[in-house]
Parts: structure tokens; C-alpha cells; sequence
């Protein structure tokens, strides 16, 4: 079996789209929440949002792009090239057949949808464009990059709700490990702020509906009361150990395991007792053979919604037992919003940047911490600390649980 490296990561964010401009945000913990600016939210009872800002689109878009792609995709291929170019790799070396494409959404073109039905309700269906249907679904993200890119080898998309990025980076992972792929592109893409997903959100009740940019997305934080809606994309190069070595790549960390299971328990809502979540906890510790007591950091799913920051808090406790004491506890989504299908890839590279940097980031603005999530929250101020192993937790609708356990990269 392969070791399976990371060489290179982008981001599409709302607190940057730049690594170095995002990592900064995230580790000094600014967050991106600001009103809502793409569309008129005043009937959604809904003012806020974590909007990408200042998307330089035309650094690796054209405007026909532009028109012909929903900013899912967009986002997604903006995120890849910027990964490819950290990493090194010449595409036109690559053996196209082992080099493949998984990345996820948890919603696909939801700005397509909308426009079209609308415009098939105002003006006919006679009028719906012909790009309607190829701009919206799902899998177009990853097709679309590889189309890019020349990637043939394995090409498809995971949709898991807010797990896909993470699953997409733990099927890419198992790709490699296996020896089907060489090296693979993986993460996840969302652009979920128009006005029917907001609206759709705000029905269920799950987003914050506070006006103040500091005390809407709080996880962990007794008075919190829903998530704040993100976009983005976060993007990662996966490699065999051995195909990183040959071409002498800069290695940034390394995926040793991955856990997937389903609470099958409710549509919404997590598991209460957190028995599902922690079971993929042990999955991902166990294919990466390491114990509890080596987990120094855990990139929580973490959305602040009241059912979701108890329920991983008993799963973290369940999974790591006396251990989870110790490790360090943060929600990067106090900073970016919930960016749903996209936020495993974006959270993967925090986790991964955390271990690099020996920096664990804060959970910003979580200032009366609930006495029910009783973990070791870095809260407002991140730790300088050396870590050798972290999880990343992403749950979604439908039940699914999705972990990673990343390594620090050490050369042997």
C-alpha cells in the first residue's frame, strides 16, 4: 500500500483566496461575516453571510467562462489551478490515466437553478437555456476541472451534504493508497448564497439570524443559535509518497486516515448521544494505527447550532476517552461560515496548515462557553503548539459522518 501525501492545496474563501492572506485570517482569527450583498435578503429574516470577496476570477477564467460555468465551478477551478501551481506538478508529465479528479458539493449550481426556473416561470420554457442543466449539476465541478486539467483516470463527485469535501478527500486518499491512482485532485466546491438557499436554510431554522457580525457564528458558544452561510472552494493535491519523492515535491503533510459512517438516524439532525460521529472517529484512528493520546488537534465540524456543537462534543469525548481532555479544539467556521459541501477541503487545509505551522487556530469570538461542550475549545487566541496528528470531523444532513487524521510531515 501507498503513503499518500499532500503537495499542494488552494482556497477560494471568505477570508481569502490567497494562502498566505488565509492562513493569516485564520490563525489571528478574523472572520469573514458581513450582510449579505449578492441579492435583496430582507425577507429572509436572514442578514448575514460569509461572501467570497474580491474573487479574482480572470487570473484562470475568461468571462465565456464565466457564462458557461456556475460559480461552483468557477470556485472549483480557480482552487485547483492554485493548487497545482503550489505543488509543482507538471500536468503534461502525468501518466493521465492515473490522475484523477474527486471533488464534491454538497448543492451543486444553485444559482443556475434558480435564475432558470425563475426565468421558465416569467418567460416560458422555451426560454430555459441550453446550459442549464450542465451549469447546475453536481458532478460538474470535478468534470469541469478535469476537462481543464487532462485528468482520465478516476472523475466523480461525492454528495454527502456537508461531508462531501471531506469524503472526497478520503476516496481520493483511498485511490492512491490502494495503487488505482497516482495522484488526485480533491476537496469541495459551494456557492450556496442566493436567495432560495438562504431562504431554504432559514426555514429549517438553522442559521443565525443576528445582526452582529461577532456573535453570529460561535461555536461552542452558549448563545449561539445557528450557522452563518459560506462559499468557496478548498482544494488539495494528493500523492503517493513515492511519485512525490521522484520529482523531488515540497511536502506539506500527509493523509493516514479516513472514517465514514451514517447515523441513520434523521434527516437534520445529528445523532444526540453522538455515537455515530464517534464511530467514524475510531475508524479514521484506527486505519491510521494511532491511539487516542496522539491526537493533539481536532478541526471540529463545529457549525454552532445547538444540536450539532453538544452531539460532537459527545462523540469527541466517546472516540478519545480520557484523552480528549487534552487535545485542543477549534471550529474554523467562527471565521469562514459553513461553507456545506466545500468545507471539509477548506478544513482539511486549516488542519493541515496547523500541524505545518505548529499553530493551533482559535474558535474567534466564543465567549461564554457552553458548560454541555466541555472540550478544550481554544477560544479567541490561537496556541502555539507541535502537534503530530489531528482529525477534521465534517457531518452532514442525512446522517453522514466523515474524519480525516492528518499527520505532520517529518522527512524520514
Amino acid at each position: 500500500m501507498n503513503r499518500v501525501v499532500v503537495t499542494g492545496y488552494g482556497v477560494v474563501s471568505p477570508v481569502g483566496n490567497e494562502p498566505e492572506v488565509f492562513w493569516d485570517h485564520i490563525k489571528n482569527g478574523r472572520t469573514g461575516i458581513g450582510p449579505i450583498t449578492k441579492f435583496d435578503a430582507g425577507e429572509t429574516g436572514i442578514s448575514l453571510a460569509c461572501e467570497v470577496k474580491d474573487f479574482p476570477y480572470e487570473k484562470h477564467l475568461t468571462k465565456k467562462d464565466t457564462k458557461r460555468m456556475d460559480l461552483f465551478s468557477q470556485y472549483g477551478i480557480f482552487a485547483t489551478l492554485e493548487a497545482l501551481g503550489m505543488s509543482g506538478i507538471d500536468t503534461e508529465q502525468l501518466d493521465a490515466d492515473r490522475f484523477g479528479v474527486i471533488v464534491g458539493s454538497g448543492i451543486g449550481g444553485l444559482h443556475t437553478i434558480e435564475t432558470q426556473v425563475i426565468r421558465m416561470h416569467d418567460k416560458g420554457p422555451q426560454r430555459v437555456s441550453p446550459l442549464f442543466v450542465p451549469m447546475s449539476i453536481v458532478n460538474m465541478a470535478a468534470g469541469n476541472i478535469a476537462l481543464r486539467i487532462g485528468a482520465k483516470g478516476i472523475c466523480t463527485s461525492v454528495v454527502t451534504a456537508c461531508a462531501s469535501g471531506t469524503n472526497s478527500i478520503g476516496e481520493a486518499f483511498r485511490n492512491i493508497k490502494y495503487g488505482y491512482q497516482d495522484v488526485m485532485i480533491a476537496g469541495g466546491a459551494e456557492a450556496p448564497i442566493t436567495e432560495i438557499g438562504i431562504a431554504g436554510f432559514a426555514a429549517l431554522t438553522a442559521l443565525s439570524p443576528s445582526v452582529d457580525p461577532k456573535r453570529a457564528s460561535i461555536p461552542f458558544d452558549k448563545e449561539r443559535n445557528g450557522f452563518v452561510m459560506g462559499e468557496g472552494a478548498g482544494i488539495v493535491v494528493l500523492e503517493s509518497l513515492d511519485h512525490a519523492k521522484a520529482r523531488k515535491a515540497n511536502i506539506l503533510g500527509e493523509v493516514v486516515g479516513y472514517g465514514s459512517n451514517c447515523d441513520a438516524y434523521h434527516m437534520t439532525s445529528p445523532m444526540p448521544d453522538g455515537t455515530g460521529a464517534s464511530k467514524a472517529i475510531l475508524l479514521a484512528m484506527k486505519e491510521a494505527e494511532i491511539s487516542p493520546d496522539q491526537i493533539g488537534y481536532i478541526n471540529a465540524h463545529g457549525t454552532s447550532t445547538q444540536a450539532n456543537d453538544k452531539a460532537e462534543t459527545k462523540a469527541i469525548r466517546l472516540a478519545l476517552k480520557e484523552a480528549a481532555d487534552q487535545v485542543l479544539v477549534s471550529s474554523s467556521k467562527s471565521m469562514t461560515g459553513h461553507l456545506l459541501g466545500a468545507a471539509g477541503g477548506i478544513e482539511a487545509i486549516i488542519t493541515l496548515q496547523a500541524l505545518a505551522n505548529e499553530f493551533i487556530p482559535p474558535t474567534a469570538n466564543c465567549l461564554h462557553q457552553d458548560e454541555e461542550c466541555d472540550l478544550n475549545v481554544v477560544a479567541n487566541v490561537g496556541v502555539a503548539k507541535k502537534v503530530d496528528y489531528a482529525l477534521s470531523n465534517t457531518f452532514g444532513f442525512g446522517g453522514h459522518n466523515a474524519v480525516l487524521c492528518l499527520k505532520r510531515w517529518e522527512e524520514a
